[in-house]
């Protein structure tokens, strides 16, 4: 399969993604709700010793743990953390282990060229590259960003027959990697949740919802970022409440902060003047945060 077909791809555990964790307001309370349901997909003779530790027997609820598909589903806005979340928690998940794994992403090169057969064959590809990269002491896993490319609805009349072929072949590879209990999970990232394909929906063994920041998680980040500075906590909480929804005008996303905001203060002033909370205030006003996505 030609490299192409994926835009990223690691060896895991990552110190990268380890150190983008880090930095990334609210990931711990995210990888924590979803660490339960990655190991119990991921090894699920761990839930039967659970089992008979605290119920004495495997529960019936034991069997229809493995009934569960290995996908996750992201959702929000474009700069909320979905992709960086998928790596790193795919990351985390390896080191907690002791184990070793693979990371593949999967680019947007996957739709093709709109040649017959081509979007489909480039899925099979894909996921015939994720199965041979895991193994009984390694993991793989598959982040497919903006999802909803290769994942919308099949009932729209627009639809073109060879889309719905990749989709029905990426449901029957989602289905064969479960049925074969391979140590594999599919993340899917995406801003228009509601346009996927509902059986693609019903397999997610968990859907969780990114939103922009609220006030505490923006003045969490203005702090770390900002750091350096000697902002008092209240100039903090003013720049967080400016940079929230106003007269209409949504939030910023984490992205809105580190590629637009930022970047337009420290432009202003560099080189010859220090960054102040004046400038900070200048720059909110002349950036505006990414749209949302209905």
């Amino acid at each position: 399969m030609s490299e192409t077909s994926f835009d990223y791809r690691a060896d895991l555990p990552s110190q990268k993604d380890a150190e983008a964790a880090g930095g990334l307001v609210g990931f711990d309370a995210r990888y924590q709700t979803m660490s339960a349901h990655l190991r119990m997909i991921l090894f699920p003779g761990e839930v039967d010793k659970w089992s008979k530790k605290f119920h004495k027997s495997p529960l019936a609820l034991c069997q229809l743990m493995r009934q569960r598909h290995p996908m996750f589903l992201f959702s929000g806005d474009v700069g909320t953390g979905k992709t960086v979340t998928a790596q790193c928690a795919a990351s985390r998940l390896t080191q907690e282990m002791e184990m070793e794994g693979t990371l593949l992403k999967l680019s947007a090169q996957t739709r093709g060229r709109g040649l017959h057969g081509e979007m489909t064959q480039k899925v099979r590809d894909a996921f015939g590259e994720l199965k041979s990269a895991a193994g009984k002491k390694r993991l793989a896993f598959l982040v497919i960003d903006e999802a909803d490319a290769i994942a919308s609805m099949r009932d729209t009349e627009q639809m073109h027959q060879e889309e719905k072929s990749a989709i029905n072949t990426l449901i029957q590879q989602i289905d064969d990697i479960r049925d074969g209990g391979g140590r594999i999970v599919v993340f899917l990232c995406t801003n228009r949740a509601h346009v996927l394909d509902q059986a693609i929906v019903r397999r997610t063994a968990l859907h969780l919802k990114f939103n922009r920041p609220n006030e505490d998680e923006r003045a969490e980040l203005l702090a770390r970022d900002l750091g350096g500075l000697n902002l008092s906590d209240n100039e903090i909480k003013h720049l967080a409440a400016l940079t929230g929804p106003q007269n209409g005008r949504p939030g910023y996303t984490y992205s809105d902060f580190r590629l637009r905001l930022y970047p337009h203060a420290v432009a202003s002033v560099f080189p010859d003047n220090p960054l102040t909370l004046n400038i900070l205030e200048r720059a909110i006003q002349d950036t505006s945060p990414a749209p949302e996505i209905k």
